[in-house]
């Protein structure tokens, strides 16, 4: 089992090995705009372009993560 952890305050998608109190960070992002939720996976949007203009800037998809294995914990 796996824990992404995305924090919309910060802006930033934490991907943990395990449970948040005893694992190790796998992946972490920045300028999260959100994390969707498809059919089978977890899909992590991340803001592209010049950081004055946060608002206007275009979201990619910067990781999927299994929905099957993977807790996600929404921090605010």
């Amino acid at each position: 089992m796996q824990t992404l952890i995305f924090d919309t305050t910060k802006k930033q998608a934490i991907l943990l090995n395990g449970a948040r109190s005893s694992s190790t960070v796998i992946e972490s992002f920045n300028d999260v705009s959100t994390v969707k939720v498809n059919v089978a996976h977890y899909e992590v949007m991340q803001k592209i372009g010049e950081e004055s203009d946060w608002q206007d800037r275009s979201a990619i998809p910067v990781m999927r993560v299994p929905i099957s294995n993977t807790n996600m914990i929404i921090l605010k």
